[in-house]
């Protein structure tokens, strides 16, 4: 038998892909209008069945981690990579959690009445089908299945290659929750093949089934969704968040939200990759943090000032203000106050997250106005940039757009909303 020719091949995927958009669409009928009580049950049926099957999706995950090795992933992948019962546990609990949350399927945002008489309810409704496509992180396979579910949608899943057998492990989760309470297993599907292709007919939007895509990965997915999807896109860039240090923060506290904001997990988008010190401050505030980072395991890559003042650190280049390291290391500059650090993350940001820590109320309320990134940290570590942590259970990315969702992309993020209107038989004159 000759092999098959690659047109043949891309025509099977082009098949099997629109044969997941329609069965999403049907089944995005159903989710529209499911109790939420079955879509609690359902995601608690999920919980139970990820840590009954731990040992599965730990087994799955090793192979996975074994490949990215001999594939010389970098340690930054390896980590998002990894799952461990710990994380596993953190996964079933963030399932649990969105199931505690408010449904938002039928929630009247505002109503109003009209001279006329007509009754003008706002109303939140599903977004329809997601198609989600990630890099790595395995664990995204559970929350954003999760979410779609909460929110009335149905989902499309298409993880990376490097995380195939984790995310397939975990979805078979997912599927048995759905079953146990009646709801269609097809309401959360992932993509069978590992081949670009698959990517590719999902942006085309699978012949209007797919409504929103929403990618969570490098800059090269991202770039690559917008430039090709025919569909809406949210937007999760990388995260170049910064940290400023103004002259009146308190060093304690300084030297604490620096080291936890780089080094708690250096792998996330919501790592620090940048530290600005207000110039004012370098006397009492510079070595003390650099000195903190560099004992807790940080490379340092600074302007001319931080160079002369820590000898281990190398000299920064432009780039450096612009790289997302993912890695033990920073980049820190000395700026001239909060004018200083404004400009400079004007500049440079991904308008993902930043912070400022003050103590001065009229240096914080600039920082606020007058930058223009998703989430705005007043003395905090720019690591609670997660759904988890503002409480919305889990999230699908951190969205660094400015339509629709902003910020973590949680329930409410994924619904849109529809106009009702009552009337008493009245017409137009």
């Amino acid at each position: 038998m000759l092999d098959k020719t690659l047109s043949e091949d891309r025509q099977e995927i082009e098949a099997l892909m629109l044969e997941l958009g329609r069965k999403a669409r049907a089944a995005a009928r159903v989710m529209a209008i499911a109790p939420e009580e079955k879509k609690n049950l359902a995601l608690r049926e999920m919980a139970k069945s990820i840590i009954a099957r731990s040992s599965e999706i730990l087994a799955a995950n090793a192979i996975d981690m074994q490949a990215g090795k001999e594939n010389g992933l970098a340690a930054s992948f390896l980590d998002r990579l990894k799952l461990t019962e710990e994380r596993i546990k953190a996964m079933a609990n963030g399932l649990e959690a969105i199931a505690e949350l408010p449904d938002p399927v039928g929630t009247v945002t505002a109503e109003w009445d009209r001279p006329n008489g007509l009754h003008i309810e706002r109303v939140r409704t599903p977004l329809g089908v997601i198609g989600i496509i990630y890099e790595s992180r395995p664990n995204v396979t559970a929350d954003a299945g999760g979410l779609c579910l909460k929110s009335g949608n149905a989902a499309i899943l298409r993880g990376g290659t490097d995380s195939v057998n984790s995310s397939r492990a975990i979805h078979a989760c997912l599927v048995e929750g759905l079953e146990k309470a009646s709801l269609p297993k097809d309401a959360i599907q992932i993509v069978p093949t590992t081949d670009r292709a698959a990517v590719g007919e999902m942006l085309r939007g699978l012949d209007g089934n797919i409504d929103v895509i929403v990618p969570r990965g490098g800059r090269g997915l991202v770039e690559r969704v917008q430039s090709e999807a025919r569909v809406p896109v949210f937007a999760h860039l990388e995260g170049v968040c910064h940290v400023y240090v103004d002259a009146s923060a308190d060093l304690e506290m300084a030297k604490e939200i620096s080291v936890n904001s780089k080094m708690r997990r250096t792998g996330i988008c919501g790592a620090a990759e940048t530290l600005l010190i207000d110039r004012q401050g370098a006397d009492s505030h510079l070595r003390p943090i650099l000195k903190e980072l560099v004992e807790n395991g940080c490379q340092i890559r600074g302007d001319e000032t931080v160079v002369k003042s820590l000898p281990v650190a190398e000299s920064a280049t432009e780039e450096d203000w612009y790289t997302e390291y993912l890695a033990p290391v920073i980049s820190v500059r000395l700026v001239d106050g909060v004018d200083g650090a404004i400009a400079h993350i004007g500049k440079y940001s991904s308008n993902h997250t930043e912070a400022i820590i003050a103590q001065e109320p009229a240096a914080v309320e600039r920082f606020f106005s007058e930058i223009d990134s998703a989430i705005l940290l007043h003395n905090a570590s720019t690591q609670f940039a997660d759904g988890g942590e503002f409480g919305m259970g889990a999230e699908i990315g951190i969205a660094t757009g400015k339509m629709h969702a902003r910020g973590p992309v949680g329930v409410e993020q994924l619904t849109s909303f529809k106009y009702q209107v009552r009337g008493n038989g009245q017409t137009r004159p």
